[in-house]
């Protein structure tokens, strides 16, 4: 269907729902501590868009398992993940027809518990995200077993970047082709270039003359 199996299709169907009852129960504490009506209505409304929205979730979850290889440790984590999704969903099913029906005669004692319930249905439903996590991270579960092994295989032999990888290797490549020596120091100019002896300048015979009609003077 559209490009997608079952796995692919559990995997897109499960963030709206989560989000949407997360989003209900923070209304609702909102609502009660407030007393402000908004908060309650968006609290009912996102509480039924997501309680429909988990039973589609689900469902397609339900489907994925018979379409996904897998082995005994996979088999454990996706039972528990799917009776965690069931307990969720039957909670917040639950307190779903609950407020359909009770919505607007509901008083302060009867809030309070309905909003501890939704309080449970969040606590399950991060531990059925969590399982959910597990499988696919901790066990490549949805992930056919050729693309599994073909991707061992890449990763065996493929592109490190750490530790004086590649990134390293270019950076020296790259030094060397600039390596030039540097320009002499003004010390090393002078250690060079010849510099004239003052005992040879001295060596040299000094003439002087004499203006006219100066007598001869011995030396």
């Amino acid at each position: 269907m559209l490009g997608y199996d079952w796995p692919r299709l559990h995997a897109a169907l499960n963030d709206l729902p989560v989000a949407l009852l997360l989003a209900a129960v923070l209304f609702e504490l909102a609502g009660v501590i407030t007393k402000r009506a908004a908060f309650r209505s968006a609290g009912f409304w996102t509480l039924m868009l997501g309680a429909v929205g988990g039973a589609v979730a689900v469902v397609s979850g339900l489907q994925a398992e018979a379409h996904i290889s897998h082995g005994d440790a996979v088999h454990r984590a996706m039972e528990t993940h799917e009776e965690l999704g069931l307990i969720t969903l039957g909670i917040f099913g639950v307190l779903a027809l609950w407020r359909l029906v009770r919505e607007n005669r509901m008083g302060s004692a009867e809030r309070a518990v309905s909003l501890a319930v939704a309080l449970g249905g969040a606590a399950a439903l991060f531990a059925t995200g969590m399982y959910g996590g597990r499988l696919i991270f901790e066990h490549a579960a949805g992930i056919p077993t050729g693309v599994l092994q073909a991707e061992i295989q890449a990763r065996t032999a493929g592109h490190e970047h750490a530790g004086g990888g590649e990134d390293s290797h270019d950076s020296a490549a790259h030094d060397g082709d600039h390596d030039h020596a540097a320009p002499p120091t003004v010390a090393e100019s002078a250690a060079v270039a010849p510099v004239a002896s003052p005992a040879s300048d001295s060596a040299k015979p000094t003439t002087h003359t004499h203006a006219p009609g100066t007598p001869p003077h011995k030396d």
